[in-house]
């Protein structure tokens, strides 16, 4: 990817700046008494907080004042100019449920696309002050314990394998049933997470995330991390189109196999 088409922007920079006016934009609510709207009208319970709404402006700002032609997708607002060549993907609390239970396990997703396909993400969970960021050929972490490159870790099989997801009541049923199939071969299956646990994936600590129905922005931010790290995303076909919602990420393709093989009714 040549950034410097992007223009005379030091692009790194700019990404790590919109994750720092995201950050001070939710930071004084989380841990209030701040208000929460349910949109789900009645469904499976989906808040949202003004924090959402407060980064995610603040993001849109900043991205049309230094980019201008690019386009914006994001879950609180309505899509800017969806096709642009370059069109950012935003997320500003990806774990909402976790932020107004207290918990640390939530982030802000930050993506650009090119002509549709993901070419850099980060997730920044500024509370505990991490960043992990990636454009599918390399990934790095820069927070309390340092600045350094992120890798995936070898898992040849799922008896070996760290299993991740959000939550298998957020699943249909006959989906659910499949998942619960990789989770008995698991070695260690954990709960919870939202984007954290791709990034984990990332840094080396889990082998495996296998979740349903995802949004656009929940997850195209997180592809760059994760093949940047040397992993692999894809649907439970095994292949790229992930618009269905149905994903798993992986630190190695043997243990994707396998679990693609179970969830595929083998």
């Amino acid at each position: 990817m040549e950034w410097a088409a992007m223009g005379a922007v030091d692009f790194e920079n700019f990404v790590h700046e919109l994750a720092s006016v995201s950050g001070q934009a939710i930071l004084p609510f989380f841990r209030t008494a701040l208000g929460v709207e349910d949109k789900s009208r009645g469904a499976v319970f989906d808040p949202v907080t003004a924090a959402d709404r407060a980064a995610e402006q603040a993001m849109r700002t900043l991205i049309r004042r230094t980019f201008p032609s690019h386009g914006v997708r994001g879950e609180e607002f309505a899509d800017e100019s969806p096709d642009a060549d370059y069109v950012w993907v935003l997320d500003p609390i990806d774990g909402t449920k976790s932020f107004i239970a207290g918990m640390p396990a939530w982030g802000t997703l930050i993506g650009l696309t090119h002509e549709d396909h993901p070419v850099y993400g980060m997730m920044h969970q500024p509370f505990i002050g991490e960043r992990f960021y990636g454009d599918g050929a390399q990934a790095r972490y820069r927070g309390p314990a340092g600045d350094r490159r992120l890798g995936v870790r070898a898992c040849p099989a799922l008896e070996e394998a760290v299993l991740m997801t959000t939550s298998p009541l957020l699943m249909g049923e006959a989906d659910r049933a499949l998942y619960v199939e990789v989770e008995k071969r698991a070695r260690l299956p954990r709960y919870g997470g939202d984007c954290y646990a791709y990034c984990m994936v990332a840094a080396g600590h889990v082998d495996l995330v296998i979740e349903t129905n995802l949004n656009e922005y929940d997850i195209l931010p997180l592809i760059p991390i994760v093949e940047g790290a040397g992993g692999l995303v894809t649907n439970w076909e095994g292949t790229g189109d992930l618009s269905g919602g149905r994903v798993i990420a992986a630190g190695d393709r043997r243990v994707l196999e396998a679990a693609l093989k179970v969830l595929q009714g083998g």
